[in-house]
């Protein structure tokens, strides 16, 4: 096996999606003059945001409709009475604040750093296309990347594997000899593999539920012992 292309989650994988959006809302609820106390807000508001994610990536609800719909079930979950006036605009809000913030996950300018000289780089991501280059430009890391392949612009989400052999003809890579690296064992990692593809799973949130034979790390620089 030689590998010559590697491609990257974003959200999640170097991205840090939650400190980020918790920060992003940490900014906004007040400014819209939302009086919740903020941790019960996140503690709401993250697993119902996970499960609008997963409806996301099966087709089954559209883009417009997770946006609202995390909102509305989480204050709704918080008995916290709110126009849809004000859930939509924090919506809006929301997506325009998210890329102010961008913590990366501890390792990952100098794992690019180690792997650019290596191999080609590539992201292919499941977020928003409008925000996804923002956040690696602000971020400081969209250089290390050759091609950024959203499922937008695919037409289909990860793991429909639609997006993989889009993103293999692309960037002109062999299945065989490409390595995806996420943190979604569904979407980046058995959409990988489904494709012909290796792969090494980010385990950034300490799940335990990881198959025996998918490689995974805990912390990004542990990549170095594979490529």
């Amino acid at each position: 096996m030689r590998i010559e292309h590697v491609f990257f989650d974003l959200d999640h994988t170097l991205w840090d999606f939650e400190k980020n959006s918790a920060l992003a809302f940490k900014k906004i609820l007040p400014e819209a003059g939302v009086s919740l106390e903020f941790d019960n807000f996140m503690k709401a508001y993250s697993p119902i945001n996970v499960g609008y994610w997963k409806l996301y990536r099966e087709e089954k609800i559209s883009k417009k409709n997770l946006r609202y719909s995390r909102l509305k079930d989480t204050f709704d979950a918080l008995e916290y009475s709110i126009d849809d006036d004000l859930i939509y605009h924090l919506s809006e809000e929301y997506i325009l604040q998210l890329p102010n913030f961008n913590h990366l996950f501890e390792g990952t300018t100098e794992l690019l750093e180690y792997l650019k000289e290596k191999y080609a780089l590539h992201i292919i991501t499941n977020g928003f296309e409008e925000v996804q280059t923002i956040k690696m430009q602000k971020s400081g890391i969209i250089d290390y990347f050759k091609e950024i392949i959203t499922s937008e612009s695919v037409g289909v989400k990860k793991p429909n594997p639609r997006v993989f052999n889009y993103a293999i003809e692309k960037t002109n890579a062999v299945a065989a000899n490409s390595m995806m690296i996420g943190d979604n064992l569904e979407a980046d990692i058995q959409g990988a593999i489904n494709c012909g593809m290796n792969v090494i799973h980010y385990n950034s949130e300490n799940l335990d539920n990881i198959p025996q034979n998918v490689t995974s790390v805990n912390h990004l620089l542990e990549i170095k012992q594979y490529l």
